[in-house]
């Protein structure tokens, strides 16, 4: 069985577009913030919420990128 090797490069490049999933989510909670005009405590306590988005748009994203890495690799095969 072969061994599988993930590279410092592919983690730091999969920390980053969680980390820009992280952002996104955050922006998006501070923009309800300001539309409902709440507590900007609001903006830390409600983290796990933050969290959780942040979790599901980095696997969405990382649904779409998987299905792009297929068919791109379908057909490459096809014109060979």
């Amino acid at each position: 069985m072969k061994d599988i090797v993930i590279t410092s490069k592919i983690i730091k490049r999969e920390l980053r577009i969680w980390l820009a999933c992280f952002l996104l989510a955050f922006l998006l909670n501070i923009v309800a913030i300001c539309i409902y005009k709440t507590s900007w405590v609001e903006a830390f306590s409600q983290i796990g919420y933050v969290l959780v988005i942040s979790i599901v748009c980095y696997a969405l994203l990382a649904f779409f990128r998987l299905l792009a890495h297929w068919l791109l690799r379908a057909f490459r095969k096809g014109r060979k």
